[in-house]
């Protein structure tokens, strides 16, 4: 199959982020084929472990890891051989995890003291309103930045007994559209409903950027939410603590819940994470001192 064709006939089954990795992982290692004159679809398991060796001298073995499973998964898809299962391979990045091998840094947790000095610094204008509702949205949620900005009015939902939710339509790990129901607090839904009556729109995607005359435009894109998070950060003096990102949300409210005793199994629910070791992750910053044997 044309590796064209291939990206083509990925679309709808796969999700977009994941057909853009496997096409700039493919042409990464095609770029490195063609330099030597190699075939990318009929490569045997040693050029090939030349190749992890190469991208070893620039690259972390977790990027590597990565390349290696996506190009792994076209060499399937284009039933050609496949390399990467070859034992020599197999033992290049052995020999490269135990040599450079490290934890992928943790984003700076964002926890609610950090929140609420987040919030107290944004300004009284329209522009702070929706700041202040982006980051109590990314924080009640714990949703990943691409899943925030696809948020939309008509998802807010009131139940009974002062009840209030959002409905995520999509998430990474919900590539069949299932949905799932997030419980949100009563502070957190007026905000939104305060904030569709300040832009006049209540309908469409929740978080919006500005335009220079600051009406809204349809939506705000996921790289924005670091840009925001990174001024919010200077204005509030919080430079010491390590810089802010989008995972910040998560792995902060994250260690939160643990730290109000909750079950591991409701942070994975609430998170959206299927197994322990991802959700661990986001929990390694966390420090217990009741955990400590000598005080």
């Amino acid at each position: 199959m044309n590796i064209k064709n291939l990206f083509s006939s990925l679309e709808g089954a796969y999700a977009p982020n994941t057909i853009r990795s496997y096409r700039s992982d493919y042409m990464h290692y095609s770029n490195w084929c063609h330099k030597y004159q190699y075939d990318p679809f009929n490569i045997n398991e040693d050029k090939f472990a030349d190749y992890i060796l190469q991208m070893g001298e620039s690259l972390t073995v977790a990027t590597i890891q990565r390349r290696v499973a996506s190009l792994s998964s076209i060499f399937n898809l284009t039933k050609s051989t496949n390399p990467t299962k070859g034992p020599v391979v197999i033992l290049t990045i052995k020999k490269l995890r135990r040599k450079f091998g490290k934890p992928q840094k943790q984003a700076t947790p964002l926890t609610y003291d950090i929140l609420a000095k987040l919030k107290d610094i944004c300004s009284d204008d329209i522009v702070g309103l929706r700041n202040r509702l982006l980051l109590q949205l990314d924080y009640e949620t714990m949703r990943r930045r691409s899943e925030i900005c696809k948020f939309k009015f008509e998802d807010l939902q009131h139940h009974g007994n002062h009840k209030h939710a959002l409905l995520l339509r999509h998430s990474k790990t919900d590539q069949y559209n299932q949905g799932k129901i997030i419980p949100i607090s009563g502070k957190l839904s007026k905000m939104i409903l305060s904030w569709s009556l300040a832009i006049g729109h209540d309908s469409g995607y929740i978080l919006r950027s500005f335009k220079r005359n600051l009406s809204t435009n349809p939506s705000l894109t996921p790289a924005s939410i670091n840009h925001i998070l990174k001024s919010l950060q200077k204005q509030a003096g919080l430079n010491q603590i390590g810089e802010l990102s989008g995972h910040s949300f998560r792995v902060g409210a994250a260690i939160d819940l643990l730290n109000k005793n909750i079950p591991l199994e409701k942070i994975m629910l609430r998170g959206g994470w299927k197994s322990e070791t991802s959700a661990m992750r986001y929990l390694q910053s966390w420090n217990d001192s009741n955990w400590l044997i000598i005080n």
